[in-house]
């Protein structure tokens, strides 16, 4: 076990979700949730030379060009954890416009705008 207070990037992206996404995961195909947890997070999520807001707000794009609702739901709530601003969020989610078009965009703005009203 690791002296560093520093917490993982799961555990920031994920919050009190942590466990019930993790099992979400694992209930899928255990294999995929490990390889999630050990590849995405705690080596990718955590390597330096971005904060992970920034990471957050990257995947935040990503996620609307894939059409992802319930991970952007995910990461739309991380990068919020990681210390994005509401408006933060709005501007990465609007840079997708340009690239992306409108219908991807404002689907994304529907999975902020349900997230927001929790």
């Amino acid at each position: 076990m690791s002296d560093d207070p520093t917490p993982r990037a799961r555990e920031v992206i994920f919050g009190s979700q942590q466990d019930r996404i993790q099992q979400r995961l694992d209930d899928l195909d255990p294999d995929l949730g490990g390889y999630i947890r050990d590849f995405a997070y705690d080596t990718v999520y955590d390597r330096p030379g971005l904060d992970l807001k920034s990471k957050e707000l990257i995947a935040c794009a990503l996620l609307t060009s894939l059409g992802s609702p319930p991970e952007l739901r995910t990461h739309i709530r991380g990068a919020m954890n990681a210390g994005a601003t509401e408006g933060e969020v709005r501007g990465a989610l609007m840079m997708c416009v340009p690239y992306l078009g409108f219908p991807r965009t404002v689907a994304a703005f529907e999975v902020l705008r349900q997230h927001l009203e929790r």
